[in-house]
């Protein structure tokens, strides 16, 4: 089951609109995920001071509201501002920078503890799929078991 099964099944009726936000550190390919997910060319891009945010209709009636929030230091204490009404969260990992994982796990973390996520499916992306579980075993510390089950 995909996570817009998952979403789709929270949801009822035509016309659902599904709020889905976009973290991780700065640096981290969100904003080149939001470009795919809309089509758009993933050249020239700048990091986000901010957020952006893109309304993408998949096949159906289902409109994605894709909200791609800042991952610098400085933005991430108001990334719960943007909790409200969220969906899913998509958590992305630069599995290349092995220097932040403690930085990472620490934001993940704080993430998952959230009181207003409690509800929210998370899904955990990384630019190199195939290093996905190692890396959730190390930011999480979690058996890999747990993790692919």
């Amino acid at each position: 089951m995909g996570l817009l099964d998952i979403i789709k099944s929270f949801k009822s009726g035509s016309g659902r609109e599904i709020r889905i936000l976009l973290l991780g550190l700065d640096n981290a390919g969100k904003t080149s995920i939001l470009k795919q997910l809309s089509a758009e060319e993933i050249t020239n891009v700048t990091p986000t001071r901010g957020f952006n945010v893109k309304s993408v209709v998949t096949n159906g009636d289902i409109r994605l509201n894709v909200w791609d929030i800042g991952g610098q230091r400085s933005i991430r204490p108001f990334w719960s501002n943007y909790f409200e009404n969220t969906d899913a969260l998509i958590y992305v990992i630069d599995s290349s920078d092995r220097r932040r994982f403690d930085e990472t796990s620490v934001e993940l973390m704080e993430l998952l503890d959230e009181e207003k996520l409690r509800c929210v499916c998370f899904l955990f992306f990384s630019l190199l799929c195939n290093l996905l579980f190692c890396i959730l075993k190390v930011v999480l510390d979690v058996p890999m078991e747990a993790i692919s089950q």
